[in-house]
C-alpha cells in the first residue's frame, strides 16, 4: 500500500496539470481574409444556352408539346370458367384407431388423465356433446368400480355430461386417436 501512495504522489501531479499553462496563441490574420467566390460576383442570374440540337435524344419535348400516352394494344386479362364439383356442407373425422367406454370423473387439476401416453388425441363423447382433448396426464387409478377410463377437467366434464359437477360421474365413450 505504501508503494502505491508513493507512486499515485509522484504521477499524480503531472496528470492534474501542474506545469505551466502555455500562452494563448493569435489566430493568424490569413483566416480573416474575404472569400472570392464566381456565385456572388456580380449578383446576376447565369443563362442557360439551349442544347446543340445534334445533341438532343430522340424522345425530346418541344415546349407545349402535349403528353398524351397511347392505349394499350394487349386485350385485358380474362379469367377461365372452371366448372366446380358440387360440394355439401359438413364435417368429416379420421376413425379412431379404437374406442373405449366406461365412466368419467372430473378433478382440479387442468389436465386430461388417461391411461395412455401422453400426446395422445382423444375425442371425449358423452350425452351433453363432444370434445377433443390430448392427454396430458397419467390416470385415473386402476381397480376404481365403477370402470373409470377417463379424468376430466371440470369444463370438459360439464360439457360432455350436460350437467352439473355434482354429478361425480357420467358414462363416455373415449375414441383414441
Amino acid at each position: 500500500m505504501v508503494l502505491t501512495a508513493v507512486l499515485a504522489l509522484v504521477a499524480l501531479p503531472g496528470l492534474v496539470g501542474s506545469r505551466t499553462p502555455s500562452p494563448d496563441q493569435s489566430v493568424p490574420a490569413v483566416a480573416f481574409q474575404n472569400l472570392k467566390s464566381d456565385a456572388f460576383s456580380d449578383g446576376s442570374t447565369p443563362v442557360v444556352r439551349s442544347l446543340d440540337a445534334a445533341y438532343r435524344s430522340e424522345g425530346y419535348l418541344e415546349p407545349g408539346t402535349p403528353l398524351i400516352e397511347p392505349a394499350d394494344p394487349r386485350p385485358a386479362v380474362v379469367r377461365p370458367k372452371v366448372k366446380q364439383p358440387r360440394t355439401s356442407v359438413g364435417s368429416s373425422w379420421k376413425p379412431a384407431r379404437y374406442s373405449v367406454s366406461g365412466y368419467a370423473t372430473w378433478y382440479n387439476n387442468g389436465t386430461t388423465a388417461m391411461r395412455l401416453p401422453r400426446g395422445t388425441t382423444v375425442v371425449i363423447c358423452g350425452a351433453g356433446g363432444c370434445v377433443e382433448r390430448t392427454v396430458s396426464d397419467y390416470g385415473p387409478r386402476a381397480g376404481h368400480q365403477p370402470v373409470r377410463v377417463i379424468d376430466l377437467m371440470p369444463g370438459d366434464f360439464v360439457k360432455t355430461c350436460g350437467c352439473a359437477l355434482w354429478e361425480g360421474t357420467q358414462y363416455v365413450t373415449v375414441h383414441v386417436y
